[in-house]
């Protein structure tokens, strides 16, 4: 922990995570946010927990399709993993978990590093397409976004590159997996070309394990299904928000809640400090006050729903995490030496 806590990016994440605090909460009289919270409803949480973790399932089930072709693994058997990867990255800096879930993957069902990976990699590039998606269906909307609100930057902007990004991105995993032996030899080819003759083999065989980790991209039908499952995860996200909503006195549209998921959780893309503090409350806050919601119940609203997403999941993946008899120096270091990435 204490290597960790001496890192620069940990401590550049903190910097970042109180600059967007600062941008959250500037002007905004305690007085007022603790009002808010005291006006809130919190039996609404219980529907919005459950909703979630049904969300939190459909990821497990998602990963598990995704690794079929590599190696049949129950989806039960995935969900403890899975939290164990939301436990890293709420506790750990620069997103750890899913490095962690891979190392424990490969602890309990033997699946190389290299190739779970590269599942987990397709998910945050699918997860980034479908946050695109919420925003551009909402962007008549997007208008409301100005400094005025609170917001910082031109979201359309922003939108537009993350489009570029993780559309190139999907589309490069999608070629990769339908002509694996290409991309073999282009890997190859950049291998022999920029890197030392010590590095080819080790270098080859990683790719080779990465490459299988696409396998279940290789049919249309399999990438469309990859797709509507990840949609309908963040649905069932989505629906945690408006539960929660509905604990505070405001009301936006489902629309509005869909663009706030969308813009919050590209912002949490963003190195931060572990949990995605500040990345995650301050564009929160902006799109609700550009609805119209009082700042104070804006902000006691993100926070609450900021601490729902965080809490539960922390403390069942921090359970298994401690069932599997995992370290902390395990989890910190994360390296591969028991076995072959």
């Amino acid at each position: 922990m204490k290597r960790a806590l001496s890192s620069w990016q940990f401590w550049l994440g903190v910097i970042i995570s109180l600059f967007f605090l600062y941008l959250a909460l500037r002007g905004l009289g305690l007085q007022d946010l603790g009002e808010a919270f005291q006006q809130a409803n919190y039996l609404w949480l219980i529907p919005g927990v459950a909703v979630y973790f049904i969300g939190v399932w459909a990821r497990a089930w998602r990963w598990h399709y995704l690794l079929r072709p590599v190696k049949a693994i129950s989806t039960r058997a995935m969900f403890p993993i899975v939290t164990i990867g939301y436990f890293g990255n709420n506790i750990l800096p620069a997103r750890a978990g899913e490095v962690l879930r891979a190392v424990v993957l490969k602890r309990k069902h033997d699946v190389p590093v290299s190739a779970s990976l590269a599942t987990i990699i397709v998910e945050r590039v699918y997860d980034g397409v479908v946050m695109l998606a919420f925003v551009f269906l909402n962007l008549p909307e997007l208008a409301r976004l100005t400094a005025d609100s609170g917001f910082v930057g031109d979201i359309r902007t922003l939108a537009l590159l993350g489009s570029g990004v993780f559309i190139g991105a999907l589309a490069a995993f999608l070629l990769a997996a339908m002509f694996p032996e290409r991309a073999e030899r282009i890997i190859a080819g950049i291998t022999q070309k920029f890197l030392p003759q010590r590095y080819h083999e080790k270098i080859l065989g990683l790719a080779g394990r990465f490459l299988g980790g696409l396998e279940s991209l290789r049919s249309p039908y399999e990438a469309l299904m990859v797709f509507v499952t990840s949609v309908v995860i963040w649905l069932l996200e989505t629906a945690k928000y408006w539960f929660v909503m509905h604990a505070f006195p405001f009301e936006v549209s489902f629309f509005a809640l869909m663009l706030m998921n969308g813009i919050v959780n590209l912002a949490t893309t963003i190195p931060s400090a572990p949990g995605y503090v500040g990345t995650f409350d301050a564009p929160g806050i902006a799109v609700l006050q550009a609805y119209g919601v009082l700042k104070a119940t804006a902000a006691a609203y993100t926070l609450v729903l900021h601490v729902a997403l965080w809490f539960p999941i922390t403390l069942l993946g921090g359970y298994y995490f401690f069932k599997e008899g995992l370290s902390w120096a395990e989890s910190l270091n994360l390296k591969y030496q028991k076995g072959e990435a």
